[in-house]
């Protein structure tokens, strides 16, 4: 699934304040001087000193470290029981290191889920239209109902009807890229004849992953493989009548 991931937006998204800077808008970190360069290290010990405190992970390793710490505190506690200053501690690194590579919590957490998220649903292509929006139905489903995505997706989204900014990164970094990937069954289908060009291809999504995300959020009904192979059963028998006008 192309999903990317990169590091967040320039602007973040609404969560934490990031920690106090130096001049010229450099983050101050205890034992570097404001006029040292943007990679210094602590004058003792310290992530990216001469002499790393034991412990510490490394840059690359703290990016990574940082992240799993992160999606295991959003599967168990959602992104209101997340804080900067628990990542930063579990992970072994200061807060400074977890600010500069995302400015907010939020974005710490779109991270997370994308990383998490973007290997769990395959681009089926079993040869039909109803084969394949059954397949990626289903995917979805083992990977909310089986993943630590289920828990981060839902959480996610509740967040976002409360912060725009995050709200507005959702679907620029997530829902948009998803629709895209999925998108791609439709132009198949279409590509193939199996149905005319005028097909709505954004409501057959709408009809097939918003029943997903209803019963994910609601949890009144099963979630499961019958559930997704019905679903599209009921949207294909509302566009075969159409298929041939």
């Amino acid at each position: 699934m192309s999903i990317p991931n990169g590091p967040p937006p320039a602007s973040g998204v609404a969560g934490e304040v990031p920690p106090e800077t130096g001049p010229e808008g450099r983050e101050a970190r205890p034992g570097v001087s404001p006029e040292a360069g943007p990679e210094a290290g602590p004058a003792v010990g310290g992530e990216g000193g001469a002499h790393r405190g034991a412990g510490r992970p490394r840059s690359a390793e703290a990016g990574s470290r940082i992240l799993e710490v992160a999606t295991a505190l959003l599967a168990e506690r959602g992104l209101a029981g997340m804080s900067m200053e628990e990542v930063a501690a579990r992970a072994g690194v200061g807060k400074a290191t977890v600010y500069r590579r995302w400015p907010s919590r939020g974005a710490l957490a779109l991270d997370a889920f994308v990383t998490e998220f973007q290997s769990q649903l395959p681009l089926p292509d079993t040869g039909t239209l109803r084969g394949d929006l059954q397949a990626s139905l289903r995917s979805w489903v083992r990977a909310v109902n089986e993943t630590r995505a289920g828990p981060m997706l839902a959480g996610l989204i509740a967040e976002a009807q409360r912060d725009p900014k995050l709200a507005v990164a959702w679907r620029e970094r997530v829902f948009n890229p998803l629709r895209a990937h999925h998108r791609a069954i439709l132009d198949a289908a279409v590509q193939r004849g199996e149905v005319p060009p005028s097909t709505d291809a954004e409501l057959v999504l709408d009809l097939v992953f918003g029943a997903g995300y209803h019963r994910l959020l609601h949890g009144h009904l099963p979630l499961d493989d019958r559930f997704a192979n019905r679903a599209v059963d009921f949207v294909m028998d509302g566009i075969a009548p159409r298929a041939g006008n």
